[in-house]
């Protein structure tokens, strides 16, 4: 199995910074593009930002972030990082990562896992 754990979420004001990390493990024999998606109360989950495996993102933020959210990826360390600066209270959300991972099991195809999340909530 493969499991993606998260990281650095908790309480900011307006106008700060948090960063996310995600650590994949498990039976991986690589790891493809990672993403980060957000949740807000009552709202459908969005994707925030993705990255490939060679690290391409400028097509994959969503608008609402962009210039404000970064992210990266240690592809040796298997994580991926989303670095939130100027967090405003509309990005309170549960952020989960996700990945396409080929398994060491089989190397036949690749599949999709998803973090637990961790919860992110920026105050006015």
């Amino acid at each position: 199995q493969v499991q993606l754990v998260e990281s650095g979420g908790g309480l900011v004001q307006a106008g700060g910074s948090l960063s996310l990390s995600c650590v994949a493990s498990g039976d991986i024999f690589k790891v493809n593009a990672m993403a980060w998606y957000r949740q807000a109360p009552g709202k459908q989950r969005e994707l925030v930002a993705g990255i490939t495996s060679g690290g391409t993102t400028n097509y994959n933020y969503a608008d609402s972030v962009k210039g404000r959210f970064t992210i990266s990826r240690d592809n040796a360390k298997n994580t991926v990082y989303l670095q939130m600066n100027s967090l405003k209270p509309e990005d309170t959300a549960d952020y989960y990562c996700n990945a396409k991972v080929v398994r060491a099991s089989d190397r036949l195809w690749e599949y999709a896992y998803w973090g637990q999340g961790t919860q992110v909530t920026v105050s006015s």
